[in-house]
């Protein structure tokens, strides 16, 4: 049985909540609170929030909560790296073998998470995704979304029908598995099938942002999307998923 499995339910398992953060003093602490606030001690084992070396006051936010708060881990980068380096900067440092990630502009409910975890099985599937039934962004960002996860379907075949939601739960060691490129978090569930892991998804809820703006723009996840959706083809083709046992 997985370590990660607690002794009070053989269904149950310690997540590390991993949280990207950049330039989000005005949600992070609320939504780390929330977490705590709402997930149960013999779910959540810990929090780690990774600040890509943000501009505003978030790291010092996160320090005030940490000293009540000793589940939360706080990990900066020294230079700005990308939501992708964050992910995998707290899912290295991460003490437990399941995941749940949140972005950190607060718009994906943490009360969310344990539905995510009840889906997800080692026997498969190994990733389990979000999918926000009813989008809170402007229309110009929702119709872009609705375009993008299309064409990436069509492209990678990976039957994701929202990539771009921020909440997932998956094997920590699959992930550190995977080949790893600045935007790689927007196509886990394609990397994930392509390695020979399943994938499923779970309804959740999205929120307004509360505070700031968002770190990105329609131009600028379009001039990204196109040359990383054929660079995912490339290694999607050359993956060669290899299961092994041990002999007695």
């Amino acid at each position: 049985m997985s370590e990660a499995t607690t002794s009070t339910s053989a269904d149950k398992y310690l997540i590390s909540l991993v949280i990207p953060c950049y330039n989000e003093a005005g949600n992070i602490e609320a939504l780390v609170q929330e977490a705590f606030d709402l997930l149960p001690r013999d779910l959540l084992g810990e929090v780690i929030v990774v600040d890509d070396h943000s501009r505003d006051d978030s790291v010092a936010r996160l320090l005030e909560l940490r000293d009540r708060e000793p589940r939360l881990r706080v990990l900066r980068h020294l230079s700005n790296a990308g939501q992708s380096a964050s992910v995998r900067t707290g899912v290295m440092a991460a003490r437990h073998p399941l995941i749940a990630t949140l972005d950190g502009d607060g718009q994906n409910p943490p009360g969310d998470i344990p539905a995510l975890v009840a889906a997800y099985d080692p026997a498969g599937p190994q990733l389990v995704g979000g999918v926000r039934a009813k989008r809170r962004d402007t229309w110009s960002k929702r119709t872009a979304s609705k375009l993008a996860n299309a064409l990436r379907r069509r492209l990678l075949g990976d039957d994701c029908p929202d990539t771009g939601c921020g909440l997932k739960v998956f094997e920590r060691d699959r992930h550190l598995a995977l080949p790893f490129f600045h935007g790689q978090h927007r196509y886990l569930p394609a990397l994930f099938k392509a390695h020979g892991a399943s994938t499923a998804y779970v309804p959740i809820g999205d929120r307004a942002r509360q505070h700031g703006a968002s770190n990105y723009t329609n131009w600028k996840r379009g001039l990204q999307g196109v040359p990383d959706m054929l660079g995912v083809r490339w290694l999607m083709s050359r993956a060669r998923p290899v299961h092994s046992e041990e002999l007695e």
